[in-house]
């Protein structure tokens, strides 16, 4: 994570993260992603990237990003505590109408990684549904969020390395 340019959301667990074996639920993971996401878009713009606003006021009505596909790769169990559980984000990759975010999470100081995960987003025009190339202004802030790929152990697909 050194040298890449991460942004670091603290994640509070609820009573209701946990499953009946006291730790945090595989589903809430899921939902820490997005969470860091959304926290992610609503960030200041860089003021050489288009002025006040955020990524999402980048998009407006004219478009939508969905989650194209998610994989996570659990690492530790996490049991719930009060103190908050760390999520880093950064971009793994950029085509021309999608991006790749990665993500970790991990205690405060990054002593214990809970699980790493990658998000695929495409983005699409509200009216059709049919991908939409992202703006240069989009671009350039998301190359500025552009780090390492996601340091996965083992491939989705049983049999395979990376």
């Amino acid at each position: 994570m050194e040298g890449m340019s991460v942004h670091r959301f603290p994640i509070q667990l609820r009573f209701g993260d946990q499953d009946p074996n006291g730790h945090v639920n595989n589903v809430a993971f899921v939902q820490f992603l997005e969470e860091a996401r959304v926290q992610l878009g609503l960030l200041p713009l860089p003021e050489d990237a288009g002025g006040p606003g955020s990524f999402r006021d980048l998009t407006g009505d004219r478009a939508a990003i969905y989650v194209a596909r998610q994989e996570i790769e659990y690492r530790a169990p996490l049991l719930h505590r009060r103190d908050p559980v760390w999520v880093d984000v950064w971009v793994t990759r950029l085509g021309s109408s999608s991006l790749s975010y990665g993500f970790r999470l991990a205690d405060e100081d990054a002593s214990t990684v809970y699980a790493y995960a990658e998000a695929a987003m495409v983005q699409v025009e509200a009216a059709s549904g049919t991908p939409t190339p992202l703006t240069s202004e989009q671009r350039q802030v998301l190359h500025g969020w552009l780090g390492d790929p996601v340091p996965f152990r083992a491939a989705a697909s049983a049999g395979q390395e990376r």
